[in-house]
């Protein structure tokens, strides 16, 4: 399942997710590629999102933005104008008002994704976790697939404990829903997801550059 970098030269991650997708089950109704947004680590996130391959994802994080209305609704047009998927992060009553196209939930609100999975049977619903039981635990409650991670070391928590590529496919084949990976994901790191079994990959400091980027061979 460890692949190195130098097993699959020349990919972007977008193609990495894109096979990740393709050979996941339930992968065809998934988003391969989730680009997350945080205004300190990826600043403006209008140039990343431009550069998203055709029916991605974004997931609006930035909890504490006081203009996070007005950011969401300018998300959301030119998402769908891009071909994209709007999720807004722990707010639904926002996604509604602003016609996002679903919910991502943190791990500690996971179970409400059952009350908006039947009261929005449209939305892709996603929702954090960090362990093999916050994965367990989504059986039935309404969510369409998880992020977990992180897979790989971060900048962003620095020393932090993640799963490495070996646990997270061990992981991702007893979860009752579909897995995206997430952390520390880059162009060469993604080769070592391969076999995996993730739907895909969510980034947000992976993403921040050319997704055109590709790996070092």
């Amino acid at each position: 399942m460890d692949a190195s970098p130098t097993d699959t030269p020349g990919l972007t991650l977008a193609d990495h997710a894109r096979r990740l997708n393709s050979r996941a089950p339930g992968g065809a109704h998934l988003p391969a590629l989730i680009l997350i947004t945080d205004r300190r680590r990826l600043g403006d996130p209008m140039p990343a999102i431009r550069a998203l391959p055709r029916g991605s994802a974004v997931i609006l994080r930035d909890y504490d933005l006081k203009d996070r209305e007005h950011l969401a609704r300018t998300l959301c047009g030119l998402c769908h104008h891009l071909g994209h998927r709007l999720l807004v992060a722990g707010d639904a009553r926002l996604a509604g008002r602003v016609g996002a196209d679903g919910l991502h939930l943190p791990e500690i609100m996971a179970p409400r994704a059952r009350r908006w999975r039947a009261r929005r049977r449209h939305w892709l619903i996603t929702v954090s976790a960090h362990s093999g039981a916050a994965l367990a635990a989504l059986s039935g409650r309404g969510a369409d697939a998880a992020l977990l991670g992180p897979v790989f070391a971060t900048a962003s928590h620095p020393g932090a404990p993640c799963l490495g590529p070996t646990r997270f496919a061990a992981l991702v084949k007893t979860s009752p829903v579909p897995v995206y990976a997430l952390g520390g994901i880059s162009v060469d790191t993604a080769a070592r997801l391969k076999g995996s079994g993730a739907v895909g990959i969510a980034a947000i400091s992976g993403l921040a550059g050319p997704i055109g980027e590709r790996s070092k061979s």
